[in-house]
């Protein structure tokens, strides 16, 4: 597993992440619910809640509890809220769970208000501060107003947006009705829960054996688009890839940062090997998947390091013999030759008199003084062999290696 990582980092030049990186969950989100004080209080009492923060966010003035206040402030759209910064381990707690608790502990159909505390500050607001928790908001939201429409309420108006600034409110806000015990604190809860299962549970088992390829994505990102189109949507390969929203990965935690989509994950058992963010082309998620699928193996340097398989090895032998079918690329599942144009050449290497059209591209190679044309799979760019005009009846000989291919019998779709 050490060398299919270290094969990784040289691929693609990465900083692998540190231990302590990768095991570190803490996170925040900046909730806005009305008076800061008994929301503060609230988010204490969840286990994996490190510590709550009470402040001001999302305006433009100056931020001190005396200017927010102001008369002339109270409907003005560019007011700061009343906030909580909430800072968790979500090893312990996730978002939806913090999420779950906002939406069950005010009203969030009340415009600019909670109860008689009447003005912008006092706003419904969640300020995320990575695409992962805006689409756990959407999610834990839309599933809230579900429940509140069978009961009778009307639509919520809580804002979902980026965190740009946060400021700490004045030190007597802090921890105010634990100073306070008798203090202000108004229920504005609606008494609607949500369902006890989780909104955003999804069956992830498949993904905990085996290799597996995890692609992360979001609705509106462009990139997931582009990925699908120019290369999943094409990947015939025998490593199945499953797509997943960041809220959708139920006993998966990986190492990889999700704050950027898509993220590409090589699973295997659950665990991840290696993990990629942002766009791949085809032929960068291609060395990837040879990494990961071939590690340390001769197929490799065959792929990757124009290699050569030993003469007569064990592949050959298996595939020289076949019953009428295609051979297809390891990588992509494409497939490449046909048994009806497999020759014996007798040199201890597979030979056909052509390429299944399309699915290969000739190279001028000058390598080891000699001058010759080389073969490579036309999706994947993986090596195959070379191509000679020495084959039967004046046709040329593709000389192919083995290691880089699986058969499908002629009865397989392809």
């Amino acid at each position: 597993m050490k060398k299919i990582v270290l094969m990784f980092a040289i691929l693609f030049s990465i900083n692998i992440c540190s231990q302590d990186a990768a095991e570190s969950g803490i996170k925040s989100l900046v909730l806005g619910s009305g008076c800061f004080w008994g929301a503060e209080k609230g988010y204490d009492s969840i286990p994996g809640v490190i510590e709550t923060i009470s402040g001001y966010a999302d305006g433009d003035i100056l931020a001190t509890y005396r200017e927010i206040t102001l008369l002339k402030n109270r409907f003005n759209p560019n007011n700061h809220a009343e906030v909580v910064k909430v800072i968790y381990d979500s090893r312990v707690v996730d978002a939806e769970e913090i999420l779950k608790h906002f939406f069950e502990s005010h009203d969030p159909t009340q415009l600019n208000r909670q109860g008689n505390d009447i003005g912008t500050q006092y706003r419904s607001i969640i300020l995320t501060s990575s695409e992962s928790q805006h689409d756990i908001a959407l999610a834990v939201q839309q599933s809230y107003q579900k429940q509140l429409t069978k009961s009778g309420y009307g639509k919520i108006v809580t804002k979902i947006k980026p965190v740009k600034e946060f400021y700490k409110a004045e030190e007597y806000h802090q921890d105010y009705l634990a100073k306070n015990p008798q203090g202000y604190c108004p229920d504005h809860s609606t008494g609607v829960k949500f369902p006890e299962s989780s909104i955003l549970l999804v069956d992830n088992q498949e993904l905990l054996e085996g290799k597996k390829i995890l692609i992360v994505e979001s609705e509106s990102c462009p990139f997931c688009k582009k990925f699908r189109e120019n290369v999943s949507s094409n990947y015939k390969g025998s490593i199945s890839m499953t797509f997943r929203t960041s809220t959708q990965l139920e006993g998966i935690t990986p190492a990889t940062p999700l704050d950027v989509t898509p993220t590409i994950l090589f699973l295997e058992d659950g665990e991840e090997v290696y993990g990629h963010r942002g766009y791949m082309d085809e032929k960068s998620f291609y060395e990837a998947l040879g990494a990961f699928k071939l590690g340390d193996s001769e197929a490799y340097r065959v792929a990757f390091n124009n290699g050569t398989d030993t003469r007569f090895c064990k592949e050959y032998k298996l595939f020289q013999n076949t019953p009428h079918g295609v051979f297809i690329d390891k990588l992509s599942g494409d497939p490449l030759f046909d048994t009806k144009d497999r020759f014996n050449s007798g040199t201890g290497w597979l030979s056909f008199t052509k390429a299944i059209e399309g699915s290969v591209v000739e190279k001028l190679d000058t390598s080891f003084g000699m001058t010759r044309i080389e073969i490579r799979a036309k999706k994947s760019g993986i090596h195959l062999g070379h191509v000679f005009p020495d084959g039967p009846n004046g046709l040329p000989r593709y000389c192919i290696n083995a290691t880089v291919l699986d058969f499908q019998p002629r009865e397989s779709k392809i």
